[in-house]
């Protein structure tokens, strides 16, 4: 693993011992939900390049994450599941699908997952068994979630989720925060979830390459964020240069059955 992988996943650990005690109760925290599959070669690269960077700037402290790993899979029959990019990315959105519902912990689930989408990268996901001992995590509940069948239930759950949504996903990576999706803006995501947050900024929404004015009330109860930059005309300048997988890339019609095989450790 290159050495700046490595570094990034340790973050991720002493992040949670390390960051500064907040205050910040769970309601006063930001959703952010990322609707992705294992596969497509642009959630890998968010995950791993923009999303990590939560965990080391402190912003994850304001953040309830969720990973959603179904993508744009769809439903045949006898709950089989077929997936954009085959039978490869059903496994690994289950075994994503797996290590959150084994570790809640949300640092835990993430260094796991930035783990095995580094690996995505590098096109070397064939390895993703190592990512139990680059992260120092227990294989035994992962294992006993796939093999047991559970992996296959989650993974129906994330379909219902992923299926239920208004407006309806057209693509992924599919973010949503504060319960607005950011479309092609995904880039931008750390700047939408400055401006939900209604408590006090933290360093990292400061430290933004887009300048943010903050204005409160006299009550101090409320107060709305400023945007100085003029994102419609970022977008219209930006290179016409597809950044998601969606279904104009075609479907791979070849159903998993997930209990047809089992992982051994």
């Amino acid at each position: 693993m290159a050495p700046v992988h490595r570094t990034l996943l340790l973050l991720f650990f002493a992040s949670a011992f390390f960051l500064p005690l907040s205050t910040t109760s769970a309601t006063q925290k930001v959703s952010l939900a990322l609707y992705y599959e294992a596969l497509c070669p642009f959630c890998s690269r968010f995950i791993v390049l923009s999303l990590s960077k939560i965990f080391s700037d402190g912003l994850i402290s304001i953040v309830d994450l969720r990973l959603v790993p179904y993508g744009n899979a769809v439903i045949g029959p006898n709950s089989t599941i077929i997936c954009q990019h085959g039978p490869s990315e059903c496994f690994l959105n289950t075994v994503e699908a797996c290590a959150i519902n084994s570790w809640s912990d949300v640092q835990k689930h993430f260094s796991f997952i930035y783990c095995v989408e580094n690996l995505v990268i590098a096109n070397k996901y064939s390895d993703w068994e190592s990512c139990f001992q680059r992260t120092g995590l227990d294989p035994h509940p992962l294992v006993n979630c796939y093999n047991s069948g559970h992996g296959q239930e989650v993974e129906l759950q994330f379909a219902a989720q992923t299926n239920a949504l208004q407006p309806p996903h057209r693509y992924v990576p599919w973010i949503i925060v504060d319960g607005l999706p950011l479309y092609d803006d995904y880039d931008n995501f750390e700047k939408y979830i400055c401006k939900a947050y209604r408590g006090e900024l933290p360093s990292a929404c400061r430290r933004l390459p887009v300048y943010l004015a903050q204005q409160m009330r006299p009550n101090g109860a409320e107060r709305s964020i400023i945007f100085v930059a003029n994102h419609r005309e970022q977008l219209a300048t930006k290179k016409a240069v597809a950044r998601k997988c969606g279904w104009t890339e075609g479907h791979h019609l070849t159903t998993f059955r997930y209990r047809s095989g089992k992982i051994v450790v």
